[in-house]
């Protein structure tokens, strides 16, 4: 009913209103579909913000994105954007409803999504848009709302993956990057080119366990990644985080994640719980990974590595495999901007990169996400559009995944249901002057029991202050962002913070009513 009462209020950017039902062919239609911007939404899967060579760390600068960083040179790089639950499906289900994940029903990964809400694709689709979805999905049911999809089985495969359409399941040769990009660029050149589109590219890389195409598989060996400060971090003051399972030198599978084998000249891996992955690959394929592999692997035999060596070393082969993987999704972007430029469409097209959250590299010792310190709550993106979007645009202000759909609407003259509760954050775009933008951001993660033993927790993310709840373990954690980002010093209950604990605690009630959070979700 809503998408009927939204289509129906809706206005075509030369103003003429769109009837639920189009007529195909008019003059007053052809136009506005000339003009009608069209969005190609691209995301990643655990992409570290300062993986990202646009956001100048010193750790991306000798492994750079330059593809990336053409959106963000060319656009607007989002400084301060947040999720709202750091997990794949339900950040993916919060981009897509514009709602956090108690209102659109996906709270944790192997819930099952209801396809049959409000979703901006369906909005598009409804608008006279064509809709198309290509690689991970990671929702359980099926795509809705979309006129062509076809998704990676749950993560997907780094080699030979299944896609998944309406009708069937087919394994395809190859490499799963480099596959989705050629899907992509073949969609979008057999598309129906007298329709806008609204298309995502979903890519699964670079998610764990980080496997890099063949030809990347030595680009980083002579590479030493700076460590950070605080890898060793014993998590004093942070109950929570000492309850955690996923600390690289202990917690990592030695085998699937690091590939380490279990003696010098062998090529069977250390622990493996998810060895059919492996048996994915041809035998051609598997011998040239252990042909490359081997000597890096021997070396670590000769050198006996323990106690602290041999932890700082699995940091460098994690950090090598991750952005070896980065580097064919760099190439990926390159091939799908360079296919938009050559047919015209590249200044016509909302083009976005994010990960679907952050991610840890080496950060208290962590991979993975989940907790709501910066490196996993922060999503890195940015957006290119230059009708809208100045080049070397710089976004500050508190954004987050919510926001996504009511944006994308707002940008192609489509109006935003009141049931989506983010907000278009296309002022700031413009560069206009918003004194009213919000403070704070809310955040919610529910899956505990659950993979790597992250607790259930809550809070507020204000521009210098951070308030989080562990509701079942009933600790709170308050951190002062100007003075310690990193999150080191919880300051919860220390003298001199109880206003600012007041006004926290405040706004975490404020937001909580505001998104009509339930009870039974905060207990």
């Amino acid at each position: 009913m809503e998408l009927m009462k939204t289509v129906a209020k809706n206005k075509l950017l030369l103003g003429a209103v769109i009837p639920l039902l189009p007529l195909a062919g008019t003059h007053a239609q052809d136009k506005a579909k000339e003009s009608a911007p069209n969005i190609l939404f691209i995301m990643s899967d655990d992409h570290a913000e300062k993986a990202i060579s646009a956001y100048g760390s010193e750790f991306s600068r000798l492994a750079p994105t330059p593809n990336i960083d053409r959106i963000a040179n060319e656009g607007a790089l989002f400084e301060a954007n947040y999720c709202c639950n750091s997990l794949s499906g339900p950040s993916r289900a919060a981009v897509m409803s514009g709602k956090h994940s108690h209102a659109n029903g996906f709270m944790r990964n192997g819930n099952k999504f209801d396809g049959s809400q409000l979703l901006v694709q369906k909005i598009f689709r409804a608008n006279g848009y064509q809709t198309a979805l290509i690689g991970k999905w990671h929702l359980v049911t099926k795509p809705t709302g979309f006129d062509y999809w076809t998704i990676l089985n749950d993560q997907g495969e780094y080699y030979n993956p299944d896609f998944i359409t309406e009708n069937d399941t087919v394994r395809i040769d190859g490499y799963v990057t480099d596959i989705i990009t050629e899907k992509t660029i073949d969609w979008l050149e057999h598309r129906d080119r007298n329709k806008p589109f609204f298309m995502m590219m979903n890519h699964k890389a670079v998610h764990r366990n980080w496997w890099p195409a063949e030809r990347h598989y030595h680009l980083y060996d002579n590479v030493d990644f700076p460590v950070p400060a605080n890898y060793f971090d014993n998590y004093e003051g942070h109950k929570a985080a000492q309850k955690q399972k996923m600390n690289i030198y202990r917690d990592m599978y030695e085998g699937h994640d690091l590939k380490m084998n279990v003696a010098k000249g062998s090529d069977s891996l250390r622990f493996d719980p998810w060895k059919h992955l492996n048996r994915r690959m041809t035998p051609e394929q598997w011998k040239r990974f252990n042909d490359n592999y081997r000597e890096k692997n021997n070396s670590l035999w000769e050198r006996d590595l323990q106690g602290k060596d041999l932890a700082l070393w699995k940091y460098q082969r994690y950090a090598r495999e991750y952005m070896a993987t980065i580097a064919s999704l760099d190439e990926s972007i390159g091939k799908t901007l360079d296919y938009l430029k050559k047919e015209g469409l590249l200044d016509n097209t909302i083009i976005v990169y994010c990960s679907d959250q952050g991610f840890y590299v080496g950060e208290h010792g962590w991979f993975d996400k989940r907790f709501m310190y910066e490196e996993s709550m922060k999503m890195p993106m940015m957006m290119r559009f230059p009708p809208k979007i100045k080049a070397g645009t710089h976004i500050t202000k508190l954004t987050q995944n919510i926001d996504f759909a009511p944006t994308f609407l707002e940008m192609c003259g489509i109006d935003v249901p009141k049931e989506m509760q983010g907000v278009s954050f296309l002022p700031l775009l413009e560069g206009k002057k918003t004194p009213d933008w919000r403070k704070y951001l809310y955040y919610h993660f529910y899956e505990f029991p659950g993979f790597h033993s992250v607790h259930k927790h809550y809070g507020v993310k204000g521009e210098r202050y951070k308030l989080m709840y562990f509701y079942q373990d009933k600790e709170w954690e308050l951190y002062d962002l100007k003075n310690d980002l990193m999150e080191m010093h919880n300051i919860y209950g220390q003298k001199g913070t109880e206003k600012i604990t007041a006004e926290l605690k405040k706004e975490l009630t404020r937001l909580q009513q505001q998104y009509k959070v339930p009870q039974r979700c905060m207990e």
